[in-house]
């Protein structure tokens, strides 16, 4: 008998995978929508970020870069601060190649001229989530292990409580105004008054940035990524747009934490790097982005589905021009898009602005890895299976694999998607044994669940350790969540297991329903039971707020517990 050498074992693995992706691309190039590139753009070219900005300062010094409040700071603007900034860094803080360098700031200019100046010296931008609480910021600054810190005032005393518990040895301290027309000179001042560097690090693969996870469960890692990865990711954001190749760019509208790498993404590198305008909001005011779109032609924005909605009752809606807002992208977190939030917004805004789902992605892969422009006809992305995420970014390979063998499953079966791409973390900070799980012959092993349909469409199904297993049949949150979304009571529901001596398990549904609803869990329980499969109707529960994350998420971890607790004490009353 022969036996196959592992030699021989690696070649069929990686022939399975090509045959695999090779008619996955075949079926994605036929259903390509017209007008979605098959490339991407690099409008300035692959060079360093700081680069890009560089040049539009060349190309384009008047032309605005970012708008906040009062200010607008063009690039030539932009592009001097950020290389004075980085001047003072290495001559007065001493910041060398490879240092890392906090920024604990929120939304605002001096955020995006510290991290440009960051790049610029070849050191690594670490954003600091300034919502942290003392043991979240102490973890993150003992981990990645910056000297120097770039910290919002009002930030500072909070900083200082931990201080002596980190490598942190100087802060640089600056105002909410310090950017602003006017604003009184102070440590800010001083170090953008410092000589520029007059160079920029060249090494696109060098590491960059640690970008923390924001997950549900344990203590946040570090995700390293280069300049490469931010390139690659802000030109997929860019060339997703279809905005016209104009030479100016898009302009983005930002509320998003930039802290965040999607913020990043959308109030960073996106807007900077095609030569367009970042119009950064410090948080969300709905009168203030809808305003914003106006005054200053905004065609890309990204915001939660009640942010919409907000807008959408605000009294003087209809006053308002938004002819140029041709990409309104949602972030479906808590409350889901729907047809008919779809059609109400068109109806309102004009036909020209069809709200969809921005894409999937996450943390590790510096996000946007799909788009799904151009699938909204007759509402094809929110009539299909739960979460359509659509095609891959050219350059970008999705599979769907089993979890166990890690083969590729047939189109339309479940298992864990898998992903590799340009954008990928390089690894997980300091933690070997964590990158080693996720990363593995080139491939991110995602722990989501998902399918691709028979297209080669991306659809997004949860978190494997989410799912849950009712007599061994599988039950999927983010399906169940949809269907409950459907009800026109429901606000958002967020579903978890219990569980059950009987079944195994039961999905817990904890759901908001609208303020003056009067309907009860039992009325919400009979209409799923006329809605979904039997063993899918979860037990509800009603609630008026859901736990969220810093960055928006659900807190399942916490729902879950909480759930376990129901059940705990409904069983103890049963056996009394």
């Amino acid at each position: 008998m022969r036996v196959e050498t592992e030699a021989e074992e690696e070649y069929d693995h990686e022939a399975a995978y090509e045959a695999y992706l090779d008619d996955v691309r075949r079926r994605q190039d036929r259903i390509r929508p017209p007008g979605l590139p098959a490339g991407l753009r690099y409008r300035a070219g692959e060079v360093p970020v700081p680069d890009c900005v560089h040049h539009w300062a060349q190309e384009a010094p008047d032309r605005p870069a970012v708008v906040f409040r009062s200010a607008v700071i063009s690039y030539a603007q932009l592009d001097e601060a950020a290389d004075r900034l980085a001047g003072w860094l290495d001559g007065q803080a001493g910041v060398r190649p490879g240092d890392r360098v906090g920024v604990y700031l929120p939304n605002c200019p001096q955020f995006i001229v510290a991290m440009l100046a960051v790049l610029r010296l070849g050191a690594v931008h670490v954003p600091v989530n300034p919502m942290f609480k003392e043991a979240e910021l102490r973890h993150e600054l003992r981990d990645a292990g910056p000297e120097v810190v770039i910290a919002q005032d009002t930030l500072a005393p909070g900083l200082e409580a931990v201080r002596a518990d980190t490598p942190v040895r100087r802060v640089l301290v600056t105002t909410d105004s310090d950017m602003l027309p006017g604003a009184p000179a102070g440590p800010w001042a001083k170090a953008l008054a410092h000589p520029r560097l007059g160079r920029c690090a060249r090494d696109l693969d060098a590491l960059a940035a640690l970008n923390y996870t924001g997950g549900t469960t344990g203590m946040p890692k570090g995700c390293e990524h280069t300049q490469r990865h931010m390139l690659y990711t802000a030109a997929a954001v860019d060339s997703g747009t279809l905005a016209p190749d104009t030479g100016k760019g898009a302009v983005y509208l930002c509320y998003l934490p930039v802290f965040w790498i999607a913020g990043e993404n959308l109030g960073i590198l996106a807007p900077l790097i095609s030569g367009g305008t970042s119009v950064l909001l410090p948080r969300w005011d709905a009168a203030a982005a809808l305003a914003a779109i106006e005054r200053h032609q905004v065609s890309v924005m990204a915001g939660t589905v009640e942010n919409y909605l907000e807008m959408l009752g605000l009294p003087d809606f209809s006053r308002h021009d938004l002819s140029s807002l041709t990409a309104p992208l949602t972030v479906s977190f808590i409350r889901k898009l729907t047809p008919s939030l779809r059609k109400r917004w068109a109806d309102a805004a004009g036909p020209h602005s069809v709200l969809r789902e921005g894409s999937y992605g996450m943390t590790e892969t510096h996000t946007s890895d799909t788009w799904t422009l151009g699938f909204q006809d007759e509402d094809r992305d929110l009539l299909t299976e739960p979460v359509f995420c659509g095609l891959p970014v050219p350059g970008t390979d999705v599979m769907v694999v089993d979890f166990v063998t890690g083969q590729p499953l047939p189109l339309g079966e479940r298992g864990e998607i898998v992903i590799r791409g340009p954008s990928l973390l390089t690894g997980y900070w300091r933690q070997p044994a964590a990158t080693a799980e996720v990363l593995r012959d080139g491939w991110l092993h995602t722990g989501d669940i998902g399918l691709l349909d028979e297209d080669g469409l991306l659809h997004y199904l949860g978190r494997a350790k989410e799912m849950i297993k009712v007599n061994g049949m599988s039950v999927f949150p983010t399906e169940v969540e949809t269907l409950l979304g459907r009800h026109p009571e429901v606000v958002a529901a967020a579903v978890v297991p219990v569980d059950d001596p009987e079944r195994g398990q039961l999905p817990y549904a904890f759901v908001r329903t609208l303020p003056d609803s009067a309907l009860t869990a039992p009325e919400l329980s009979a209409w799923a039971r006329g809605t979904m499969a039997v063993y899918k109707v979860p037990l509800v529960e009603l609630v008026s707020e859901l736990p969220l994350t810093t960055t928006g998420k659900i807190r399942k971890a916490e729902l879950t517990d909480l759930a376990a607790a129901r059940r705990r004490s409904s069983s103890a009353a049963e056996g009394s």
